[in-house]
């Protein structure tokens, strides 16, 4: 299967909670393209693997569906320190799957 990227934008927040993860969700649009085009990739909990690009920073994650069709996607703290992300703040990223 061809790989194919998306470009997104989304809002910095913090899972309610102890663990202190910060997460970004993917719209409803991409999320709709991405399990239509990628579902059958799934691993454990529905996550499908994907390439993102924040900066400078590339990484191998997971997103995960959400009850409201989207799909979330962790930020690791490493990611966010080099990238200096917040809670709270609007970023761009690309992931490919």
């Amino acid at each position: 299967m061809k790989v194919k990227q998306y470009k997104i934008r989304s809002e910095v927040w913090l899972y309610p909670g102890m663990a202190g993860w910060h997460f970004v969700s993917v719209d409803k649009k991409y999320s709709k393209e991405i399990k239509e085009k990628h579902g059958k990739v799934r691993r454990g909990f529905g996550s499908i693997p994907v390439d993102v690009t924040i900066g400078k920073t590339n990484w191998k994650t997971s997103i995960f569906p959400n009850k409201d069709g989207t799909y979330l996607m962790p930020l690791k703290a490493s990611v966010r320190k080099k990238e200096n992300i917040f809670k709270g703040d609007k970023i761009t990223f690309t992931i490919k799957c």
